[in-house]
């Protein structure tokens, strides 16, 4: 009877750390994108967390912080490279998967300064959401299929495109099996 339970407890002990372990290293390989927005200049950059320091955009005067959906750090199979541009002439931020646009168009749009974001998945799966990028006349925005689509419209965004898929995460996503 007591080596059976010395064996349960062990199994479980394993189970239990081993999960931890796994949820410790998809913790590390994920990163959250958020929005801020620009008051002046009347415009949003998407960015990963830890891309500037938030003291930064904050006294470069961008505000409203959203968090948007997770993306990997690293680069893996079933996965592309987003990266961010920046378009002086129109003062406009951008985020691109490397797919979208190649770099030659982009300069020939006013783009530089390129700077890979973050990886985002490819393909639907579970816990994912599909990200979209809006146009107005010099600005971008990205918005997750869950996003208030109405006041981009209100506010004259058009031409919604799909660009990939984002990772929406909850807090036992891991303990399910959910990425």
């Amino acid at each position: 009877m007591k080596k059976t339970f010395v064996l349960i407890t062990t199994v479980l002990a394993t189970v239990l750390f081993g999960t931890k372990s796994f949820a410790q290293n998809l913790d590390e390989e994920l990163v959250t994108v958020y929005r801020w927005y620009n008051p002046e200049a009347k415009n949003y950059v998407t960015l990963a967390d830890g891309q500037y320091q938030e003291g930064q955009l904050l006294n470069w005067g961008w505000k409203n912080k959203t968090p948007l959906f997770f993306a990997y750090r690293n680069p893996g199979d079933g996965r592309v490279a987003v990266n961010g541009w920046y378009n002086p002439v129109t003062n406009d931020y951008i985020s691109i998967a490397e797919d979208e646009f190649n770099d030659d168009q982009m300069i020939k749009m006013g783009y530089k300064d390129k700077k890979t974001q973050f990886y985002a998945p490819t393909r639907r799966g579970s816990n994912t959401v599909a990200v979209y990028r809006w146009k107005i006349s010099k600005d971008w925005v990205t918005v997750p299929e869950e996003g208030d689509t109405d006041t981009y419209l209100k506010k004259g965004y058009r031409h919604k495109t799909f660009q990939f898929f984002g990772i929406v995460r909850n807090v036992d996503a891991v303990v399910y099996g959910q990425l």
